[in-house]
């Protein structure tokens, strides 16, 4: 195989490892070389154990990708949610209570946009999603717990997002979910030097 590559030997057995880890090819001592399942989810997954090590300062570039990404699946999700499971968004909110903590508000709304994503019936655009939660979870709670009126505020961009949901209309959706999204990223641009210190050790 080297040779027809046009490859050393090393340069192989590193490309033959970095495979494996990814989980693209499955090597079995004493047995050979298999190309393993190459379903999208199972890919995707392993890339959510390299985004865990991403450094703190790149929190801002992770709201971003979320920005473009989940949008776009949200829109997916008002053409194809049924409404028995948009009257689950609305019990879900409905079950938050009227003064959380700030872990419960940060669960509850990781558990809304992961519903809506799971209803675009794309388990790419899921596993992408679910991918990037972790890196922005930190910022979600300092915004939780330093922003007045955090569950008040969150808890009505969630209803107009589900309103959105029931137009059925794709762009009313994405703007209502783009806006939401928005927030949080532009409450850590502006946030106080000492708690963007807190977020971000990196320093940005």
């Amino acid at each position: 195989m080297a040779e027809r590559l046009g490859l050393s030997r090393n340069s192989l057995r590193e490309a033959v490892k970095g495979l494996s880890l990814v989980g693209v090819l499955d090597v079995r001592q004493g047995d050979g070389t298999y190309v393993a399942s190459l379903d999208s989810q199972m890919l995707i997954g392993r890339m959510a154990f390299v985004v865990d090590f991403h450094r703190d300062d790149e929190v801002l570039d992770f709201l971003q990708v979320r920005r473009i990404l989940e949008p776009a699946a949200s829109a997916i999700a008002g053409l194809r949610l049924t409404d028995a499971e948009i009257d689950a968004l609305d019990a879900h909110l409905d079950q938050l209570g009227a003064d959380p903590s700030v872990d419960e508000l940060v669960a509850s709304d990781l558990e809304f946009h992961r519903m809506i994503v799971a209803g675009s019936r794309n388990p790419v655009l899921i596993s992408l999603l679910d991918s990037l939660a972790g890196p922005i979870q930190r910022a979600r709670l300092w915004r939780g717990s330093t922003e007045p009126n955090a569950w008040a505020r969150t808890t009505e961009e969630h209803r107009t997002i589900v309103k959105a949901l029931r137009s059925r209309i794709p762009e009313v959706v994405s703007a209502a979910v783009t806006s939401h999204i928005f927030g949080v990223e532009h409450w850590l641009a502006g946030a106080p030097p000492d708690i963007r210190r807190r977020i971000n050790p990196g320093g940005r």
